[in-house]
């Protein structure tokens, strides 16, 4: 009688289990279903200026065209497009993020950025383009008009692209009465060849290297004793302040192999002030929050560790740099006081070029004009970077 009780008792136990798991999986598939609604955005005031916004026409010359609803930065740069190429001094070029690979193999620099389009030079003077870069047809980024701070990587003898692409078609978040996430990540392609045509690394055309309900933006490739890290940005307009994290990638760089790890908040610089109190408003949206872009990792001669990265602040847009105090990429990650580069620049990278000189390549905007790219001699000697004299090519 005892053992038909307690045989009674397993039963009604693993009953219960496979109930309340059954009850877990329906309410999982339920969050999964449910659909997002668009939460209202709170304008810019009127009058105001700002990143992505309309800008007011200078006297005598007709009225600017409305701005189209908020795509970024970017354009398309998809080997399917047409594209009509030209050679062009760097002086008369507009880009924002630009980047810039010195291959040793063909003894060319390919300029890439936002836009996506990849630029070739003998001389850093004169440059052809811009190219089609990238072939997703097939995968969720297909027909996507939009890709920004597009990076190319040489690993072991292959090309790696990194890029943000942004799908409007999909909302997969909402930040009440701020703002609308939809699918945007940094995702990896990959060529034999520099100018490409890259595709995507994983074999999934579905794949997303990050949360896919994340907004995710200018996620740059990072080596450290062999492995291959992933340094992203989490937008502030989905966080409010804008993170600076990395995953681990799998050694084919194909897929990320562990949960993101935050580095730093923006707001742990100094320098880095709160867009409203800033009087900057972005797409016409009035949204508070410190903004993070474009980190580039680096070493000096003296192997100490940093990290390039943008934000608003004194005179608009500024390029920082802050310094790892335990040499590797977990940081702690000191922020330096003031800006590396203000006056409205930023996004900046280093590279060597072909003649051994170390330089920095970041956008800079005069007045209301468009981004352009300029460089800057760097001395990378000590544990800390110094900015020297524009490099005029």
């Amino acid at each position: 009688m005892k053992k038909n009780l307690n045989v009674s008792l397993v039963i009604f136990f693993i009953a219960m289990l496979i109930a309340c798991n059954s009850k877990q999986i329906i309410s999982a598939q339920a969050v999964v279903k449910k659909q997002l609604v668009p939460t209202v955005t709170i304008p810019a005031p009127p009058g105001s200026k700002g990143f992505g916004m309309p800008q007011a026409p200078k006297p005598g010359t007709a009225a600017t065209t409305p701005a189209p609803p908020p795509m970024r930065r970017g354009g398309s740069a998809s080997v399917t497009d047409p594209h009509e190429i030209k050679t062009m001094p760097i002086d008369s070029m507009s880009m924002s993020d630009p980047y810039i690979l010195a291959d040793d193999a063909t003894k060319t620099y390919y300029l890439t950025g936002s836009g996506g389009g990849i630029y070739k030079s003998k001389d850093l003077k004169n440059w052809t383009g811009p190219y089609g870069a990238y072939d997703t047809r097939g995968t969720w980024m297909e027909g996507i008009n939009f890709v920004a701070a597009a990076e190319i990587h040489k690993v072991n003898g292959k090309y790696y692209y990194a890029a943000s692409f942004g799908d409007r078609k999909e909302l997969v978040d909402v930040v009440p009465r701020r703002y609308n996430i939809y699918r945007h990540q940094t995702m990896i392609l990959t060529s034999d060849k520099a100018e490409g045509p890259f595709k995507l690394a994983n074999p999934d055309p579905n794949y997303d290297y990050l949360p896919h309900n994340w907004d995710i933006i200018d996620g740059t490739i990072w080596y450290e004793n062999g492995t291959p890290y992933f340094v992203f940005v989490n937008e502030w307009m989905q966080t409010i302040d804008g993170t600076m994290e990395y995953v681990k990638l799998s050694p084919d760089l194909s897929k990320t192999i562990t949960e993101p790890i935050l580095l730093f908040h923006a707001s742990e610089a100094p320098w880095a002030l709160e867009m409203v109190g800033n009087r900057e408003m972005t797409f016409g949206l009035k949204l508070n929050g410190w903004v993070t872009d474009g980190p580039e990792l680096f070493r000096t001669k003296t192997r100490k560790l940093g990290m390039l990265w943008s934000s608003w602040g004194v005179g608009r847009y500024n390029q920082g740099v802050c310094y790892s105090e335990s040499g590797t990429i977990d940081g702690p990650w000191i922020q330096q006081e003031k800006p590396f580069v203000g006056d409205n620049s930023g996004h900046g990278m280093l590279f060597t070029t072909f003649e051994g000189k170390r330089l920095l390549v970041i956008h800079h905007v005069d007045g209301d004009g468009p981004r352009k790219p300029r460089f800057y001699e760097i001395d990378d000697s000590g544990d800390k970077l110094v900015l020297g004299k524009r490099f005029n090519p």
